[in-house]
């Protein structure tokens, strides 16, 4: 395959720090200024930062913006197929010329120093989205909150914090409590803040951040509510009831994700029609998305095929809700996970569920959990599981055995993203 120019300057920048990972901020103010802190030049910032969802409530919040008309840039990680993905310019993925241009532009005033892949890339982001009008800017956190590169906005106009739950303790701390203060170092002085539902342990860390910068706070179930009813979605709070259709995202914590996008929306003054438009047109691939075309649906005409890159517990026990909820059918897992997550944290909630689990290898990541050890891990949650050499050898055992079965192929974004870009 031929690279992209933006392939290019994207490989010379993982070369920029010996760390994927170094969580401080003084890089990322020493090329904003170099670069004119475009930061400070964004439209209204809406910063969502959270364990879970916040990709989901992302695409809501833009669906029900730019159904009301507006333009929004937005800003997520990781990509899936291709990093263009990470960066919406004014409603658009940013172009191959626009990208490589920008790219090329930071890594020169960078000069060679020490930076890490996400800040540089972050910093083209912001630069991108200073030099082209807009209505509002959709920022997602990449790791924690407090010390991740996004978190050089000053004054935003919203902060959001999505379901928080144990993740990356390496980075952010080993209890709740620590995880959630990292999340909370989103919140500004006097900026509203939506909360999404929480443990205890950790809505009393955020609300006590909120109440140390004097934040307004939304949290849920004290300033809305949100819930299913007779197959609808039911929103309420203190401005009236909304009686939607349910999420066109699938699962049962698209629920509360949409609640934190509608409250978002009706703060910034977005009427009902737009809300629903929210909740009805959101795109997310790779969460819950049933594959239709492509070689492995070929390969198994009569198979429900899904693809899902959640990779925590509480990723775990929302699949298995949705799963609970499907239509009985033979299930089974393809499953590659990173050796960073808690597999068995991941997979017991799913054992109930599947009929087998194939363990798979991530291709082309160095941090894959071998496919012999994510085979163990499944076999200690209860499944019966074996390996296979890829996604596809799995998909034709399954089909060999049951042409009609309902396969999941799961337990990471970066094997999900694999899976859109051979399956495009």
């Amino acid at each position: 395959m031929t690279r992209s120019g933006s392939d290019v300057v994207l490989a010379r920048m993982m070369a920029l720090h010996p760390k994927i990972i170094d969580l401080t901020l003084d890089r990322m103010w020493r090329l904003l200024d170099a670069l004119g802190n475009p930061q400070d030049q964004l439209p209204p910032v809406i910063h969502i930062a959270g364990t879970n969802g916040k990709g989901s409530t992302q695409a809501m919040i833009r669906a029900g913006l730019e159904d009301a008309g507006h333009r929004v840039h937005a800003y997520t990680s990781p990509h899936l197929a291709r990093f263009h993905e990470r960066i919406r310019v004014a409603g658009e993925l940013i172009s191959e010329d626009a990208l490589t241009a920008i790219l090329d532009e930071c890594y020169d005033v960078n000069a060679g120093r020490d930076i890490t892949y996400f800040e540089i890339t972050t910093c083209a982001a912001f630069l991108a989205f200073a030099r082209t009008p807009a209505d509002f800017t959709l920022l997602e956190v990449g790791l924690g909150g407090r010390l991740d590169a996004t978190n050089v906005v000053r004054q935003p106009a919203l902060t959001i914090i999505t379901p928080v739950s144990i993740d990356h303790q390496q980075y952010l701390g080993n209890t709740l409590a620590e995880i959630a203060g990292e999340k909370a170092g989103i919140i500004k002085r006097q900026v509203p803040c939506i909360i999404g539902p929480q443990e205890d342990a950790a809505l009393q860390v955020i609300e006590a951040q909120a109440a140390r910068h004097r934040a307004p706070v939304l949290a849920s179930g004290q300033h809305w509510h949100v819930a299913e009813e007779a197959g609808r979605m039911v929103y309420q709070d203190e401005t009236g009831l909304l009686d939607l259709p349910r999420p066109n995202l699938l699962g049962a914590h698209q629920i509360s994700n949409a609640g934190a996008a509608l409250t978002a929306l009706r703060h910034l003054g977005i009427a009902a029609p737009h809300c629903e438009a929210a909740v009805t047109r959101a795109e997310w691939p790779a969460r819950m998305q049933r594959l239709r075309k492509g070689p492995l649906t070929d390969s198994a005409p009569l198979a429900e095929i899904w693809l899902d890159g959640g990779h925590n517990p509480a990723a775990g026990q929302a699949i298995s809700k949705l799963l609970a909820d499907m239509p009985k059918r033979p299930t089974y897992l393809i499953c590659g996970m990173l050796n960073t997550k808690d597999i068995g944290g991941y997979l017991r909630p799913l054992a109930a569920h599947a009929d087998h689990l194939y363990a798979v290898s991530i291709p082309g990541e160095a941090a894959t959990l071998p496919a012999h050890q994510t085979a163990v891990a499944a076999q200690e949650a209860g499944m019966a599981a074996s390996e296979a050499s890829c996604v596809l050898d799995a998909l034709s055992e399954i089909v060999a055995r049951t042409p009609q079965a309902r396969v999941l192929i799961c337990g990471s974004l970066y094997l999900a993203g694999g899976i859109l870009r051979e399956n495009g």
